[in-house]
């Protein structure tokens, strides 16, 4: 599992039967503390999570089957919650209700 922010949606032309009606998002990968980390990725949406959001996902083949339903889906990364706060060793990482506007989070 691993926290990110969303940073995009991504539409493709590719037509996966699984994949239908499923929204795709572009997430930035983020330590517990909020700094940026490993490479950009394209997650499946399960959480009704958007731009901007911070989210929890799943980094694990199996587990986005089974999710899915399907046990031949080419899934990987799926988004499985939206992030209200993050709490790190006893101090307030993250809070949802303070997060910086949209704008910001593109710029980091």
């Amino acid at each position: 599992m691993f926290l990110a922010d969303v940073v995009g949606t991504v539409v493709s032309p590719v037509q996966i039967p699984v994949l239908d009606g499923q929204t795709l998002l572009l997430l930035r990968p983020l330590t517990p503390d909020g700094r940026p980390a490993l490479k950009t990725r394209i997650g499946i949406d399960k959480a009704q999570a958007g731009v901007g959001d911070r989210v929890i996902c799943i980094d694990e083949g199996n587990s986005a089957r089974q999710i899915l339903g399907d046990p031949k889906a080419p899934a990987k990364t799926l988004v499985v919650g939206v992030v209200d706060y993050v709490e790190l060793e006893g101090e307030l990482a993250y809070d949802a209700r303070t997060r910086p506007p949209v704008g910001r989070l593109a710029a980091r």
